[in-house]
C-alpha cells in the first residue's frame, strides 16, 4: 500500500514539474487567437496553391515552370509589403528540363493507349517513332534498378552491356520485370489516430552509435529502412552515397543510347495500380550521358507487354515524346523574403519549403502544400501586424529533390561547412528554422531531431492547437527533407509531424500529385500553426536551446568502417 502511494506521489510530482514547464514558457494567447482567426477566415492559402500548381504547373529545379513560380511568390511577397523579397543564387545546378508532350500507343497486336510519364532529362524522339518491342530486363527478371548497393549495381550494368551489345538498336526495350499486383489490403488514406501519435511519441531505443563507413557503398533495399538509416547518418555521407549512385546508372544512359536503344520503358515499382510515379534519370548535370526517351509505365500497361513478349507475340509501339533542355538556366536559385525584426533584428527564425517538384503532376503535395503554408503564414503575420524582436526569414527552395541543394547551398554560405564545422557568424544569430514538406496533412505536432531541451516549449506552443489535434512531440528523427541542412551544423531546424492522408500512397512524386489532393482545412490549421510557431519563436526572450555541435566528419578513406563522431 505504501509503495502505491509512493509511486501516485511520483507520478504526481512528475506531472506537476511538467505543468510547471509548459506553464513557465509565456505563450501570448492573444496572439494566438489573432493568427486562427486570419488563418481560417479570411485564408489565402488555397489561392497560393493555386497559382503554384494550376497556373505555374510542375517546377523542375531549372525549368521556366519553377522560374515562373519563384518569380510569382516575390511579386506575392513584395504585393504584401515583405522586405527584400528576391531570388538569391546559391551555385550552379546545370541543365534545365521540361516535358513538351507526351503519347505512347500499343499498335500491334491490338490498340491500346499507354499509360506513362517519361522521366526528367531523358532525350526527346524527334517526333513519333515505331518500333518493336524487347524484354531485356537490366538486372534480370527478379531484380529491378532499385538496388543499393553500388558494387552489385555496376557489375550488373557491365554485365548487361556485355551480353546486349549490337542487339537492341532500334527497339523499345522493357528495362524491368513487370511487377506482381497485389489486392490492396490496407487503406490508401490514413490520419493518424491516437495509438500511431502515442507511438510517434515514444522515445527511440537507446543504442550504440553506428560504426560510419565512408565512402558509403550500400544502403538497405528496403525504403522504409533506407529511410531510416539515411535519416541517422550525416548529411553530406547520404548525398555523397547518392550523387555516387547516379553516376553509376550514368553508365547504363550511356550505353542505352550508344547502343542506339529507340526507346525504354520502365514499370512503375510504386503504384497499386493505375497510378504513375516518375522521377528522373539523373540531374542537371550538363556532363552526364543524355540517355534515349525512358518512359514509366502504369503497372498494368506495362505487365501487358511483358506478358506478350514472353509469349512471343509480335509487339509494335509507336511513341512521341517531345523535351526541351534548358541550357540557359543553370544557376540555381532560392525564394528569400524577410519581416525585419526589432530590437534583436540581428537574430532570425527561418521558415522554409522547397518550391521544386518532379514533373508527373504539378507538385501540390511535394511540395507546393509547403510553400503555401510558409507563404500564408509570413501573410499572416504583415496582415495582423505582428511586432517581432527578431527577423523573419522565409526560404522556397530550389534542388531539393536533386540532394536538398538550394538549402545545403545556403546553410553553407550562411551558417557553416558539415564536413569541416567551420561556423560563420551568422551560425550564432539563427533562433530557428521551421520546415513543411510532408504532405498537404494537418500539423500533428514536432519532429524534435533529438533535442529534448525544446520539449517544454513546443508544447506550451502546441497547446492552444490541442483542440485541433497537434498534440504530438516525437525526440526521434525525421530525414529527406530541408531541415536536415541546418541539424546537420547544429542549428535547431525542425519538421512539423503531419498526417500521411495519400501522400506516399498515392501523390508523391505521381501524377495525381495534383491541386485536388490537397486538403483546404488541413492547410489553413498548418498556416496557424507556423505562423504561430514562427511568432513566438521571433518573439521570445532567449533563442531555442541547441543539441552539442556536431564533430567535424572524418577524412574520407578508400573504404571500410569510420567513426562518424556524430
Amino acid at each position: 500500500m505504501k509503495l502505491r502511494v509512493l509511486g501516485l506521489a511520483f507520478v504526481v510530482a512528475v506531472i506537476g514539474a511538467a505543468l510547471a514547464a509548459v506553464a513557465e514558457e509565456p505563450v501570448d494567447l492573444k496572439v494566438v487567437h489573432r493568427v486562427k482567426d486570419e488563418a481560417f477566415r479570411h485564408s489565402e492559402v488555397m489561392d497560393h496553391l493555386f497559382y503554384l500548381t494550376d497556373v505555374n504547373g510542375p517546377r523542375l529545379t531549372g525549368s521556366p515552370g519553377w522560374r515562373a513560380a519563384a518569380d510569382w511568390a516575390v511579386a506575392r511577397l513584395k504585393g504584401w509589403g515583405v522586405a527584400e523579397a528576391r531570388l538569391e543564387k546559391w551555385g550552379r545546378f546545370g541543365r534545365g528540363w521540361s516535358l513538351q508532350r507526351f503519347s505512347a500507343h500499343l499498335l500491334a497486336p491490338a490498340y491500346a493507349p499507354l499509360h506513362g510519364v517519361p522521366k526528367a532529362w531523358t532525350a526527346g524522339t524527334g517526333g513519333e517513332v515505331t518500333g518493336d518491342v524487347v524484354f531485356a530486363p537490366v538486372f534480370g527478371e527478379k531484380q529491378t534498378v532499385e538496388i543499393f548497393d553500388l558494387e552489385i549495381l555496376a557489375k550488373g550494368i557491365e554485365d548487361y552491356a556485355s551480353k546486349h551489345k549490337g542487339k537492341l538498336r532500334g527497339k523499345v526495350v522493357l528495362i524491368e520485370p513487370s511487377k506482381r499486383l497485389e489486392l490492396p489490403t490496407k487503406p490508401e488514406v490514413e490520419r493518424y489516430d491516437d495509438a500511431k501519435l502515442e507511438l510517434l511519441a515514444q522515445g527511440p531505443e537507446p543504442e550504440a552509435e553506428p560504426p560510419l563507413e565512408w565512402p558509403l557503398m550500400r544502403l538497405p533495399a528496403d525504403r522504409e529502412e533506407r529511410e531510416k538509416v539515411t535519416a541517422s547518418i550525416p548529411l553530406e555521407v547520404s548525398a555523397d552515397f547518392f550523387v555516387r549512385r547516379r553516376k553509376v546508372l550514368d553508365r547504363l544512359s550511356a550505353f542505352l543510347r550508344d547502343e542506339g536503344v529507340l526507346a525504354a520503358f520502365a514499370a512503375d515499382r510504386r503504384g497499386s495500380g493505375g497510378t504513375v510515379f516518375a522521377e528522373g534519370v539523373r540531374s542537371g548535370d550538363p556532363e552526364a550521358p543524355v540517355s534515349p526517351p525512358v518512359v514509366v509505365l502504369a503497372p498494368e500497361s506495362y505487365a501487358r507487354l511483358v506478358r506478350l513478349v514472353d509469349r512471343k507475340v509480335p509487339v509494335r509501339v509507336a511513341l512521341d515524346v517531345e523535351v526541351k533542355f534548358h541550357d540557359d538556366a543553370q544557376d540555381g536559385f532560392n525564394v528569400i523574403a524577410e519581416i525585419p525584426g526589432g530590437r534583436k533584428k540581428d537574430e532570425v527564425v527561418m521558415l522554409g519549403a522547397h518550391l521544386d517538384s518532379w514533373h508527373a503532376g504539378t507538385g501540390a503535395t511535394d511540395n507546393a502544400a509547403g510553400c503555401a503554408v510558409v507563404l500564408e503564414a509570413v501573410r499572416i503575420l504583415k496582415a495582423l501586424n505582428l511586432k517581432m524582436d527578431r527577423t523573419v526569414r522565409l526560404a522556397l527552395w530550389s534542388g531539393e529533390e536533386q540532394g536538398l541543394l538550394g538549402s545545403r547551398a545556403y546553410v553553407k554560405d550562411h551558417f557553416g561547412d558539415s564536413v569541416t564545422m567551420a561556423l560563420k557568424p551568422e551560425h550564432a544569430r539563427l533562433a530557428a528554422y521551421f520546415n513543411l514538406d510532408n504532405g498537404s496533412g494537418r500539423v500533428r505536432g514536432v519532429y524534435l531531431q533529438g533535442n529534448d531541451m525544446v520539449r517544454p516549449i513546443f508544447e506550451a506552443w502546441l497547446a492552444p492547437f490541442k483542440d485541433l489535434g497537434a498534440t504530438t512531440l516525437a525526440l526521434a528523427d525525421t530525414g529527406g527533407t530541408d531541415h536536415k541542412s541546418f541539424d546537420a551544423v547544429g542549428l535547431p531546424g525542425f519538421q512539423f509531424i503531419q498526417d500521411p492522408l495519400d501522400y506516399m500512397t498515392r501523390t508523391h512524386h505521381s501524377e495525381l500529385d495534383v491541386y485536388d489532393h490537397a486538403v483546404p482545412a488541413d492547410l489553413m490549421q498548418a498556416s496557424a500553426v507556423m505562423a504561430s510557431f514562427v511568432y513566438h519563436a521571433a518573439a521570445r526572450t532567449e533563442m531555442l536551446p541547441r543539441k552539442t555541435l556536431p564533430q567535424p566528419l572524418p577524412k574520407q578513406q578508400p573504404g571500410g568502417p569510420r567513426t562518424a563522431g556524430r
